[in-house]
């Protein structure tokens, strides 16, 4: 299927690592130019020059996500360089394990800021230039907004966030005909992931207790089963999808997992 997106702009935050980097290999298959938004700088660049090795185009822009003026001056960039932008997914964020009962107010509001308010000033700048193009916003989420996890009361209170600005951006753009829809993932297999797993004293048994849990094929998803689906939604093929929450995660959420 031709999703359409050649030579379309997107911006994806947290875009040289991980998922972001899943979506941007995709997005590059598809034809777009992807545009890596993120703060380290060595990162950027090295994943901006894969692509471009690969024969694709890509573009970056640093900023520290957590500095709306440094979001704004990026989008800025990115418009100067292109003169357009045609979609976002916000993307960046990390699990960083706030909880309620040995967290912090002040650790709490933190994370709030690392992981959804960035969503906001993102959207926010990029608003201007989405009217003109009917882009699409696509955010990223995560199952702590609907299951919980326990001891990361921030994370999964901005996932929460980013479900409900899902909803409401896509009611208030609806008169621009720029659609907003979110990707919840629940267990991808990425870097950090594996980083987490190292922690254990036995990662390859820690991964199999997770697995077993996972109703479809009993694995972890993958980064680019998750870009697949954001490519989707930025492209006009869903052209009358806008306010969903669509979980990639081999039914891990919602199905019964003694299956």
């Amino acid at each position: 299927m031709d999703l359409k997106l050649k030579d379309k702009v997107i911006v994806v935050t947290g875009g040289s690592k991980g998922i972001g980097n899943g979506i941007c290999k995709v997005l590059v298959q598809e034809g777009a130019i992807p545009v890596i938004l993120g703060r380290n700088e060595q990162d950027v660049i090295k994943a901006v020059n894969t692509i471009k090795d690969n024969g694709g185009q890509a573009f970056y822009a640093l900023a520290e996500l957590t500095d709306q003026v440094a979001c704004k001056n990026a989008m800025d960039s990115v418009i100067k360089e292109f003169g357009r932008l045609d979609g976002l997914v916000n993307n960046a964020g990390v699990n960083d394990n706030v909880g309620l009962e040995h967290g912090n107010y002040d650790h709490f509001m933190r994370s709030i800021q690392r992981n959804v308010a960035h969503y906001y000033a993102m959207a926010h700048h990029a608003l201007p230039e989405l009217k003109k193009t009917k882009g699409a916003i696509v955010n990223i989420g995560s199952k702590t907004s609907v299951t919980g996890q326990g001891g990361t009361s921030g994370y999964a209170a901005a996932n929460g966030a980013r479900n409900a600005l899902t909803r409401e951006w896509a009611v208030e753009l609806l008169p621009y005909s720029i659609r907003v829809n979110t990707v919840i993932v629940a267990e991808c297999y990425t870097p950090l992931y594996k980083k987490w797993l190292d922690t254990f004293p036995n990662p390859e048994e820690k991964l199999a207790s997770i697995t077993k849990h996972i109703p479809l094929e009993n694995r972890m998803t993958t980064d680019i089963e998750i870009a697949n689906t954001v490519a989707f939604l930025l492209s006009e093929v869903s052209s009358h999808t806008t306010g969903q929450l669509l979980f990639v995660d081999g039914g891990y959420t919602h199905l019964d997992r003694s299956l």
